[in-house]
């Protein structure tokens, strides 16, 4: 079939404004140390791929065009913002870390985010995110803004917010990921707290003794071989996290492709 790509413009930059509003919320591509000039140019490129995928890729310019605009910008968002609720879990692993060690005092401004971030935060996040590309996971993230369109095409105008499973859907998320975060740090925090008793003890029975001069030390050089010990049980918690992170993705779109 023959079409001007003039009719295909619509179409086309509605599917740019889905791709461009996901890697914008999305972990690892909405990065600040990303150029602009990539996300723009990736997303243009990964525009064009999808929209020779879409069966009927011809829309008309009408009065509901800019409501079809505002709904593709909604979708990425969304996507990219509950997968991001989830990977965060790994931040809120550290902040419990680091008031373990004693860091928590020592936040460092995120150049990823802008944000002040902990200290082992930011050290075990880049190590998550050093292993989702080692395993191609930045491929199952692109893999899921292709499939929305089988979940939410392009010419479904309204989208179910308000409904009772979406807000279920965003609360379990937050809900698993301080239970992840709980879980990763647990081990840590379990054996320093045992620090913290002997440390307890002694000063009770020597009470000469600084607690918080000794402490501190102590506990970092407790700790850090702690670290390196659980690391590969951290990996396998990562793993399970990133699961977790798809199985939402694609339950949100399903609800969001409820909408009819």
């Amino acid at each position: 079939m023959n079409i001007e790509w003039l009719n295909l413009l619509p179409a086309f930059l509605l599917v740019f404004v889905r791709v461009l509003a996901f890697f914008t919320s999305m972990p690892l591509f909405s990065y600040r140390n990303i150029p602009a000039v990539f996300k723009v140019g990736l997303g243009f490129f990964f525009a064009f791929i999808i929209l020779f995928t879409i069966e009927d890729p011809v829309i008309e310019v009408n009065s509901s065009y800019f409501i079809l605009i505002l709904k593709e910008l909604l979708v990425g968002l969304s996507i990219g913002l509950l997968a991001g609720i989830i990977i965060y879990a790994l931040q809120i692993a550290g902040m419990f870390l680091d008031i373990a060690f004693g860091f928590l005092v020592a936040n460092v401004i995120d150049p990823q985010t802008g944000a002040q971030s902990p200290l082992m935060g930011g050290f075990i996040y880049t190590f998550a995110l050093m292993f989702m590309l080692a395993v191609d996971g930045h491929h199952l993230i692109l893999d899921g803004i292709y499939y929305s369109y089988e979940f939410i095409p392009l010419t479904q105008v309204t989208l179910p917010f308000g409904d009772e499973s979406i807000m279920t859907l965003v609360a379990s998320s937050f809900s698993k990921m301080f239970m992840m975060a709980f879980q990763m740090s647990f081990p840590i925090v379990g054996s320093l707290f045992l620090v913290d008793l002997a440390l307890g003890m002694m000063s009770r029975a020597v009470p000469q003794m600084n607690v918080f001069v000794v402490g501190l030390p102590l506990k970092i050089f407790a700790g850090l071989p702690l670290l390196a010990i659980t690391l590969p049980a951290f990996f396998m918690a990562t793993d399970k996290l990133f699961n977790e992170m798809f199985q939402a993705m694609r339950a949100l779109m399903g609800m969001l492709g409820g909408a009819g």
